[in-house]
């Protein structure tokens, strides 16, 4: 199996001369504006949401604004961002993996090109979810769903192209089926993926490991297995550990508008540098489950251009373009 995964947080070991932040940090940011290409309750929101709790409890910033647009892998917000922010001081968007994808799958006139590539922050593995209800009871059995009656078996996910979208296809590919045949149902936020789920509109769901950890908590999904290297949560074993050799991490990160001024750009490096060094960084990180993948500049600049190329060439393998 075709096997896709980010640089570990160790590659991106750079030397900035800003990289140490105090117990209390210089303001930078009188008030911050946060574009979320997507609705309430996903993954990005959640990492947005994350920078205001931890930028604002250290004195980073003064006070946050968001912005949410969604639809399509955030290629209906992107366009939004781009003419409205447009070499604007103070505005972020965070966005990731998923539009990658959605970009090529939608074909959209306008990409992560098309902005300010900040930094990449954190990544998270994905996780097969079936409701507590649900007659599948282990991860054989929804493969066996998938094998018997790929049309039959609905599963819930971000927008299509996206992460979600792209396990599903390599998981047919692997029980020798086609990723055209699934029966994938894409949202636009994880809000109303979980409550698609939760109300068995669907047999079960994907998504980051986070999205879904408090309603496995508290019993109401099932958890049949996650897409990382090793366990994120410790009684839900890995594909590879299941026998499939498939490990896919779903990426994040932060970016500027378009056209803005190079010490626009210095500012809003050292402010997520500044935010990564804080322990209330990586204790929040710990807490949702999300790796460190921390990649600022051009090294990150770097990463978008091949990631895109793979993005690509699994959607191509698996049909999906």
């Amino acid at each position: 199996m075709l096997r896709r995964t980010v640089i570990t947080a160790a590659a991106a070991g750079l030397s900035l001369p800003w990289l140490a932040a105090p117990a209390r940090a210089q303001q930078r940011y009188a008030s911050l504006h946060v574009f979320v290409p997507a609705g309430p309750g996903g993954g990005w929101d959640g990492l947005g949401r994350a920078i205001e709790q931890v930028g604002r409890a250290a004195g980073l910033v003064g006070n946050f604004q968001f912005e949410n647009v969604g639809g399509a892998g955030g290629t209906v917000g992107l366009p939004r961002f781009i003419q409205q922010r447009r070499g604007r001081e103070g505005s972020i968007m965070v966005g990731g993996a998923v539009m990658v994808g959605s970009v090529l799958a939608n074909k959209s006139p306008v990409g992560l090109k098309d902005v300010t590539p900040i930094a990449r922050m954190t990544t998270e593995p994905g996780i097969i979810v079936v409701p507590a209800s649900s007659d599948i009871k282990d991860l054989k059995g929804f493969l066996d769903a998938l094998k018997s009656n790929p049309g039959g078996t609905s599963v819930a996910g971000g927008s299509a192209g996206g992460m979600d979208h792209i396990l599903l296809g390599l998981l047919l590919k692997n029980q020798g089926r086609s990723a055209k045949e699934a029966s994938y149902v894409a949202f636009a936020g994880g809000g109303p993926a979980q409550a698609a789920i939760l109300g068995a509109q669907v047999r079960a769901g994907i998504s980051g490991v986070s999205e879904f950890a408090e309603q496995i908590k508290a019993g109401r999904m099932r958890a049949l297995a996650t897409s990382g290297e090793t366990r994120s949560l410790p009684d839900v074993p890995t594909l590879k550990e299941s026998g499939i050799d498939l490990v896919l991490g779903n990426w994040r990160g932060v970016f500027g508008p378009p056209g803005i001024k190079p010490e626009t750009r210095a500012d809003l490096l050292r402010f997520v540098t500044e935010l990564h060094a804080l322990p209330a960084w990586k204790e929040l990180m710990e807490r949702q489950g999300w790796e460190d993948a921390f990649l600022p500049g051009d090294a990150f600049v770097d990463f978008l251009k091949r990631d895109e190329a793979a993005t690509a060439d699994v959607l191509r393998e698996v049909g999906l373009i």
